[in-house]
């Protein structure tokens, strides 16, 4: 298998290998390829998104990740993920875009957490999404996204941690709903990235050894 590319601060997502698997399974699976079923889709569908993806579970009896999947190609959205160095290359303008505007001044935190990260752990891969900077370890152990004009939240999974958590870790409610990410650290400033931080970002790298 040839190696995946990858931009000098970014790394391809996990789900971009998962979603050209489902592609290529589709026509075993559903009896038509993708690119067929977007004919299908667009010559009797609805035009409507929501209907669309309604439609193509209940007249086809398509589950929901291969309905969506359809109706984003349909649609021009999803293609970009689907091929890794387009992938790459969308990174970074959807980093640029978490934090343009009111939120630019939180572009340090970021900043400084991801450096941070990357010179502790070397294999550590960071895949940006439209609204959360996911960081990964076999599976997703951080995230990053600006919460308010004000703030950033690192957040951590730290589902099987042990002991007592310090109050700067605030409960997400992840548990509870199955989520990933458990607990978060706001973060106003640089200058709050300290030695508990990292202390917890060590024991969520830890946990998904």
């Amino acid at each position: 298998m040839a190696a995946k590319p990858k931009h000098p601060s970014y790394d391809v997502h996990p789900t971009v290998d998962y979603a050209r698997a489902v592609i290529a399974n589709m026509p075993d699976k559903t009896g038509r390829s993708i690119k067929q079923w977007v004919k299908l889709l667009k010559a009797d569908g609805p035009r409507e998104t929501r209907e669309r993806r309604a439609g193509l579970k209940s007249e086809h009896g398509l589950g929901m990740t291969t309905g969506y999947m359809i109706v984003d190609w349909a649609e021009d959205s999803g293609k970009v993920d689907l091929d890794p160095k387009s992938h790459l290359a969308a990174a970074p303008g959807r980093v640029d875009e978490l934090y343009s505007g009111p939120r630019e001044a939180l572009r340090p935190i970021h900043d400084a957490v991801v450096a941070g990260a990357r010179k502790r752990h070397r294999e550590l891969r960071i895949s940006p999404c439209t609204t959360i900077v996911p960081l990964y370890r076999q599976h997703v152990i951080a995230q990053l996204r600006p919460a308010t004009q004000k703030r950033v939240d690192l957040g951590l999974a730290l589902k099987r941690a042990t002991g007592r958590l310090p109050k700067r870790l605030i409960d997400t409610g992840g548990l509870a709903k199955g989520d990933r990410i458990t607990h978060r650290i706001p973060l106003e400033d640089p200058d709050q990235i300290d030695d508990l931080l990292w202390k917890w970002f060590e024991v969520a790298w830890e946990l998904d050894a």
